[in-house]
This record gives C-alpha cells, structure tokens and sequence, in this order.
C-alpha cells in the first residue's frame, strides 16, 4: 500500500436522511473516494493531491436549508489510517457460520473464514448492508450458480459466494479503489473463479446470471435494475441492499414491474436487504 496522504472530512448531519446520501453523491462527483457513515453523518476522504481549498463549492446541499450540516477536516497520512485500522477493526461473525476478519486476526471455527484488508473500501461486514446480504448469501444455494455482485467493494460478498460453491461470479465496482482493494482480496482467500472488473452497469451486455447481488444506493438500484433484470437467467435470485426500510415501497414497485417476485427481507437498524425471484 502506498504512502498516498489524504483529507478527512468529518460531516455531522441533522437529520441523517435524506441529507447523508444525497451529501454522499455530491461529494462523490467532486472527488472524494471513499465514505463511512457515522451516527452523525459521514466521514469522508479524498487524495490531497486532489483537494483543494474550493472542493466544497459546489456541494449544494451544503447550503440547503432543509438541513443542518457541519464539518471539519484535516490532512491524514494513509499509513496511520492503517493503524488506526487495525486498533480499531474487530472480526465479526455472521449467524455462527461466516468470519470476516483481517490478515492479523486469529483464524475462527466458522465453516466459512473470509480474510479481507478493506483500506479505504466499503464492506468489512460491519455495515448493516453488507451483514444482512452475507445472510442472504449463507441462507441460499450458490452451488453451480452464475453469480454478478454489482457494486462489489471489498469483494467480501464475491468471495463468499466463490465458498458457497458458484460456478463463477463477476464483482464490479466503479471505484478504482474498491476493483484494486478486490483484485488483492480474492488473490488473498484463494479464489479461483472470481473475476474483478471496474466500471458500471455498461459491462453487462451480453452476459447472463443465476444470481446477482447489488449493494448499491437506491437511486442507482432504480436507475439499473431493467439492466440487471435483462441479464437473469429463468428462476434467477436477485439479492438488493443499500437502502432503508423507507424505500421498500419504491424498490419493489420497480421489481415487481420487471418480473420479480418479492420472497423475503432482512431489517437491521432500519437499512434492509431483499431477496427477489425472476418468474418470468
């Protein structure tokens, strides 16, 4: 990893949504590459190299008076956001049968045991997003199955479908950060059928799945998912998270006008993940 230095800006929102996404994709646009969201707000960074005093202009939900929104920031050497990293990060156990842990934690008895260095990506299994589609994934039959995880992260939800017994998985990110961060965690848990791509869903044509898994913010999830749905196999399993209990109504409105069939969900401090099955 290199010594790349970094601005970290520390956001505080009142009230969180829908402020925090919308500031999320406004600072996303200028720049910044990687977020996690706090109980106040979110944290934000972006390269210094790519920082500059006027980043912030043109955030215009910044000045919106629908919402109260302030901020500091300062200039982080990534080498210390390692260490504070490694202090800080615990591995977590999902239903007593998944580990996602890093490289210097100590090896679990859980059936699966997912090692991951996620840097400056999103998915540790942390986030309640990424923890309920883990869920999904262990509930449900992966073997022989073609698999796409869109807006992969740190690949941990790739990896384990790779364990589960898929037949092949595609993990797209468009994030440069996030599709390296992959590229180095599959070579990490030895997988073989993984393949890691950068970009959106453009690099879909002409493909076909049995399973895709989308964690992705609601806006994009309803701007892609005809993409998505054109390349479902019969009887193939669609698995969305990234959104809150609030939005259900929207998402599977558009799902159900695509062919799928609602089957079940899982709740976690109001974020949600769904599980949908193509009846065409």
């Amino acid at each position: 990893m290199n010594n790349q230095i970094y601005i970290g800006y520390y956001f505080k929102v009142k009230p969180l949504q829908p402020a925090t996404e919308i500031l999320i994709a406004e600072l996303g646009y200028v720049g910044f590459e990687s977020f996690v969201e706090t109980h106040e707000g979110v944290t934000a960074y972006i390269q210094k190299e790519e920082w500059n005093d006027q980043i912030l202009d043109s955030v215009f939900i910044l000045n919106s008076k629908e919402f109260e929104i302030s901020f500091t920031h300062e200039e982080i050497e990534q080498t210390n956001w390692n260490e504070e990293w490694e202090k800080n990060f615990q591995p977590i156990v999902v239903d007593n049968s998944c580990t996602v842990r890093a490289p210097f934690h100590e090896k679990p008895d859980t059936q699966y045991d997912i090692v991951i260095e996620p840097k400056m990506s999103f998915g540790t299994g942390h986030h309640e997003t990424t923890h309920m589609m883990i869920q999904h994934i262990l509930k449900n039959d992966f073997v022989g199955k073609s698999v796409l995880d869109m807006g992969s992260g740190t690949g941990v939800l790739a990896i384990l479908a790779e364990m589960k017994g898929a037949k092949s998985v595609d993990a797209i990110d468009i994030d440069n950060w996030c599709y390296i961060n992959s590229l180095e965690n599959v070579e990490r848990n030895n997988c073989k059928i993984i393949t890691v791509l950068e970009g959106d869903a453009s690099l879909l044509k002409g493909k076909k799945y049995d399973v895709v898994i989308a964690n992705i913010n609601r806006n994009i999830l309803l701007k892609d998912l005809d993409t998505y749905v054109s390349c479902l196999n019969p009887n193939a399993m669609v698995l969305l998270s990234g959104f809150y209990n609030s939005d259900i109504p929207s998402i599977k409105s558009k799902c159900e006008t695509l062919g799928l069939q609602f089957v079940e969900n899982f709740e976690k401090n109001e974020w949600v993940a769904l599980k949908f099955i193509f009846s065409e």
